[in-house]
């Protein structure tokens, strides 16, 4: 029974850490919807409806964002949305991995080193992932192994 409940924890904190990587990758319609998302309960529509409402403008901003890196013929223009996307992912996931680090690391000095470490990391990532939304079927090939 122990061994179970090792292994149940293993998968659940590789669950975890799947999905702050992916939430925190693509932080900026994350971020789009739960505000929509709550914005829209706070307005009186229900619960049903904010997760819908939040659903549409997270995919909303998903799509956004690739029609602006598909339609934009200038390269500055297209790093410009390139680095909206990855600068919201640097600092949610700075955030993130301080607040992980707050309960492991006792050090306050190296708990910002791996934040830093982290934020570096995802802020990469999101910039590799968000650019090859760029490339013609790269949004679907890239949400989906995300």
């Amino acid at each position: 029974m122990f061994i179970l409940a090792v292994f149940g924890s293993l998968a659940a904190i590789g669950a975890l850490c799947w999905l702050f990587f992916t939430l925190n990758v693509f932080a900026l319609p994350t971020c789009a919807g739960l505000t929509t998302g709550v914005w829209s309960y706070h307005t009186g529509v229900g619960i049903p409806g904010a997760i819908v409402i939040g659903m549409l403008a997270t995919g909303a901003t998903l799509k956004l964002g690739r029609m602006l890196l598909i339609a934009l013929r200038p390269t500055w223009l297209k790093l410009i949305v390139v680095l909206a996307f990855a600068v919201s992912a640097a600092i949610a996931s700075l955030l993130t991995t301080y607040g992980i680090e707050e309960h492991f690391m006792p050090s306050q000095p190296w708990q910002d080193v791996f934040s830093v470490i982290g934020a570096i990391a995802v802020d990469i990532t999101a910039f590799v992932r968000v650019s090859a939304m760029a490339a013609p079927g790269g949004a679907s090939r890239d949400i989906a192994t995300a």
